[in-house]
């Protein structure tokens, strides 16, 4: 009878501890799925997020790729247009002598030539010549506009290209006539021709200067004696040929010719001096009579150079002042054809002076994505043109109209003005001083 009550109590303590497992089991079985099922509703809550993240990388992009377009469609209020047409980097421009065409070459491989008579029309008449297995770098028209020339990049050799015309005045047809020796190791500087077309002047970023006769035969070489040279350039008169770099100051030499016509001799001429620091670029007048420097020490300067240098008279400086962001291989400056006005490139802004008053009329920022590459003033000095990126921009020089209000202004002030010519010059400057206003120039 007492195993029997022992059996009883022991089949009771199992069954009850059984019921305690089995009850601990259901619970964990319980928890488990309830893990599941938060752990499966925050799944179900993540990719909302997930497709949120992605737009927004892919915004970034997108806003990336529209400030790309959107330098590609600059626009500016005294901009006229873009002469679009390279693939590449357009690296130089040049107007012929004619004033009817306007040469640029690029790293495209390719040198395109336009039609100048309308600039500030959207569309823009053009030739496209290829250059074999090389790009020019410079590019330059010969006197008569019936040939260019380019330095080419690898081959680092002048050549030279015939232009036929049509009986429209249009290019016909362009083909290649000579390639020079080659005379450079270092890339090149400057090239240039003499507006009497006796000679071809190329310099590389070294020192050696050579002048070529129109054969590719050489006439002269010269050391610019600048340590390293950033720029070279012949005056439009053709008489002259100058050369800045490392040095403080610009070399100017006198290319002489004998009665007959022949090469006879370079002659140091005189120096441009007064910057404490490499000069970057030079530029001269139309006529020959004023020069205008850049240099690294953050300054510019304007001369007289219409002086009788061969009985020692040194060139006079007209004006000066400071232009602090100009860039060693970044700045480009060029000096408009009546030398009143000028602008300096530095990156990707353009600056425009007034030379009379030494003030810096406006600046207009971030032309391009990446730097000017050159600078060049229409014939008449209204228009000031930018090289940089795949596109030539074309805007109004605010400082050619600045300059008009100033030089005319000053020249009403003096004594014995007939009638007719103080009516001809306030008519000048009421003129210029509308446009500045139109545009609101200060």
């Amino acid at each position: 009878m007492e195993m029997s009550v022992d059996l009883v109590l022991q089949t009771a303590v199992i069954g009850l501890c059984l019921a305690v497992v089995a009850l601990l089991l259901n619970r964990l079985r319980s928890t488990k799925e309830e893990n599941v099922q938060s752990k499966s509703e925050q799944q179900q809550q993540q990719p909302p997020q997930q497709q949120q993240a992605k737009p927004t990388a892919g915004k970034k992009k997108q806003e990336k790729w529209s400030a790309r377009e959107s330098k590609q469609s600059y626009a500016h209020p005294w901009m006229l247009t873009s002469l679009k047409g390279h693939s590449g980097e357009v690296l130089d421009m040049d107007f012929s002598g004619n004033s009817k065409f306007l040469a640029t070459c690029s790293d495209d491989r390719t040198v395109l030539l336009w039609s100048a008579k309308h600039l500030d029309q959207k569309e823009h008449k053009n030739l496209r010549v290829n250059v074999e297995f090389d790009h020019g770098t410079l590019v330059r028209w010969s006197p008569d506009s019936k040939a260019f020339i380019i330095f080419k990049a690898v081959e680092a050799a002048v050549e030279v290209y015939k232009v036929n015309k049509k009986a429209d005045g249009w290019i016909g047809t362009v083909s290649k006539a000579i390639t020079f020796p080659k005379a450079h190791v270092e890339d090149a500087v400057g090239m240039d021709i003499a507006a009497n077309g006796r000679f071809i002047m190329t310099c590389s970023e070294k020192t050696d200067l050579v002048l070529w006769d129109l054969r590719g035969e050489r006439l002269a070489t010269l050391d610019t004696l600048t340590v390293q040279t950033h720029c070279a350039k012949v005056s439009p008169c053709g008489n002259f040929v100058a050369a800045s770099g490392f040095t403080p100051d610009v070399k100017v030499w006198e290319v002489l010719f004998s009665k007959s016509g022949d090469f006879d001799k370079v002659a140091r001429a005189f120096e441009l001096k007064g910057h404490k620091a490499a000069v970057l670029d030079l530029a001269f007048s139309a006529d020959s009579s004023r020069a205008a420097t850049i240099s690294k020490d953050g300054s510019w300067r304007v001369f007289d150079i219409k002086i009788e240098y061969r009985k020692g008279e040194d060139p006079h400086l007209l004006k000066t002042g400071t232009h602090p962001t100009a860039l060693a291989s970044k700045t480009r400056l060029a000096l408009s054809p009546d030398g009143e006005s000028f602008a300096v490139a530095s990156g990707s802004d353009l600056s425009l002076y007034v030379v009379q008053s030494g003030k810096l009329t406006a600046t207009i920022k971030d032309i391009y994505t990446g730097p000017i590459r050159q600078v060049r003033f229409d014939p008449t000095g209204s228009l000031v043109l930018t090289a940089g990126d795949r596109h030539v921009r074309v805007f109004h020089n605010v400082a050619h109209y600045a300059a008009t209000v100033e030089v005319n202004g000053a020249k009403l002030k003096q004594t014995g003005l007939s009638a007719a010519t103080k009516e001809r010059l306030s008519e000048l400057v009421a003129s210029a001083k509308k446009f500045l206003a139109d545009n609101n120039v200060e």
